[in-house]
């Protein structure tokens, strides 16, 4: 009962809990990976609500005053369904996207698949022509970056 009240208050879909990646539940070590599309990552959350996995996305910021959530972040939702639908057989309908402040519920169609698709492409192609450049412009997330220890372009 006690679970559920805070699934609730959190303002998560009701559903069974099969993967976390917060410090909140017990943390899963375990990425997914698209050996077909050559990516990895670890949503926050995957929630079955019995007709799909729900992925969420907790952001610590407000959400941009525009209304919508950044890109970027639906990018890193999409890349999610993309995961759920091969490592479960199932392609997710919707993500959500937590900010500080409001909620997002994103559709996954073909027209966000095709877009992260494309972005998949352009990034594989930088790499192949060693023309990968990371962006500075905030020097806090490289600070704060996960692969830090391994990237040569790493601020000092």
């Amino acid at each position: 009962m006690w679970s559920r009240r805070t699934q609730h208050e959190s303002g998560l879909p009701s559903g069974r809990l099969i993967y976390s990646d917060t410090s909140g539940w017990q943390r899963n070590e375990q990425a997914l990976f698209s050996r077909q599309h050559g990516v990895t990552g670890k949503p926050d959350y995957l929630i079955n609500d019995g007709e799909n996995i729900v992925p969420i996305e907790l952001k610590s910021s407000n959400a941009p005053r525009d209304g919508r959530p950044r890109l970027g972040h639906v990018l890193q939702l999409a890349t999610y369904c993309l995961l759920i639908e091969e490592n479960y057989g199932t392609r997710p309908s919707y993500g959500i996207i937590k900010y500080a402040d409001q909620q997002f519920a994103v559709d996954y169609d073909d027209a966000l698949e095709a877009q992260l698709l494309d972005i998949i492409a352009e990034m594989r192609d930088s790499l192949e022509a060693e023309d990968a450049n990371r962006n500075h412009a905030e020097p806090w997330r490289c600070a704060t970056c996960g692969v830090r220890h391994a990237c040569d372009q790493a601020l000092k």
